[in-house]
């Protein structure tokens, strides 16, 4: 070991400047080995294997590519007429992840109620498409900062036969049933409201719930607003649905909710998810989630507000 004299020797040798940077460096250095030691035995204690340890972030901005999940539903995510992604949350994912060297973005279709699984499984790197946050799914997964704040829609027969305008008018009659999608919030919201769960009546996808809508199996269909004027601009289904205006969803404490949604990702991938929610703060500051935004239909009403953030809305269960 080198006394302190030849230390001071050395850092005269080499110049002040050039010694403090080496020392930062080294123990930047040694910070970085603590951490990684200490991960390697967290995760050698709970029987993860070295292998699986590696950093979803490392891979991904290494690689300059990665995996995204998407449900078949305009605006949020869609296969187009020639067949590439589209929608809000494709869109915007490749604006955010584009300046940090992340150039090529696959996106697989896959059922709603797969998606979680098909994350947790690590089929895919993530999801973007329109899933909210909730306290429950923070259980399990984690978010980004919220991108949209959307509140409910409904889609009705022309002319609003039984003329609702909220969920507490469907709560008031027990003739009345809705139709929501499978694994969907909505769910719950309706629930708070006071409709029973035996009239909700929950399906796989768009067309069925328009089928039953349409066959007089239920009144009303629960979609966000952009998903119901998406509907509205069908050809086959033009003159036979419509949607309810005004319509009031859930209200508690005299405030309309809303759902926040966001990019999901994995409990282990926090640095991706943060290095994300970095970049996304930019577009956002830049203009150009608002510029996307528009391109599907949503207005400046639809973005989230900056003072309400992932950790506000998951609680106790925010990582």
């Amino acid at each position: 070991m080198k006394s302190a004299t030849a230390r001071r020797q050395n850092a005269i040798k080499i110049g002040h400047q050039e010694y403090w940077e080496v020392k930062m460096r080294r123990l930047e250095f040694s910070r970085r080995a603590l951490l990684l030691g200490s991960a390697a035995l967290a995760l050698r204690g709970a029987g993860v294997s070295a292998a699986c340890a590696q950093s979803i972030a490392d891979r991904v901005l290494k690689e300059g590519k990665i995996t995204i999940g998407i449900h078949n539903r305009s605006p949020w995510g869609f296969k187009a007429e020639d067949g590439s992604p589209s929608g809000f949350h494709p869109d915007l994912v490749k604006s955010v992840l584009g300046p940090l060297g992340v150039k090529k973005v696959d996106f697989v279709i896959i059922d709603w109620q797969a998606l979680l699984p098909s994350l947790l499984s690590k089929r895919i790197d993530a999801v973007a498409t329109g899933m909210q946050i909730t306290p429950q799914r923070c259980e399990t997964v984690i978010f980004s900062n919220p991108d949209l704040a959307i509140k409910d829609g409904l889609a009705v027969r022309p002319g609003n036969p039984h003329n609702i305008h909220s969920l507490a008018d469907v709560a008031r009659d027990p003739a009345l049933h809705l139709g929501i999608l499978r694994g969907s919030s909505e769910v719950d919201r309706a629930v708070k409201a006071g409709v029973p769960r035996d009239r909700i009546l929950l399906f796989p996808d768009y067309s069925a719930l328009v089928s039953a809508l349409l066959g007089g199996r239920i009144e009303g269909v629960v979609l966000p607003p952009a998903s119901v004027n998406e509907l509205l601009k069908d050809a086959n289904l033009k003159g036979k649905l419509e949607r309810a205006v005004p319509y009031v969803g859930l209200v508690e404490n005299g405030r309309e909710f809303a759902g926040y949604q966001a990019v999901v990702f994995r409990q282990e991938d926090s640095q991706l998810r943060d290095f994300y929610n970095e970049s996304f703060a930019k577009r956002k500051a830049e203009g150009t989630v608002m510029a996307i935004a528009e391109r599907y239909g949503f207005t400046e009403g639809d973005i989230a507000p900056n003072d309400w953030t992932t950790k506000d809305i998951c609680g106790a269960n925010y990582r």
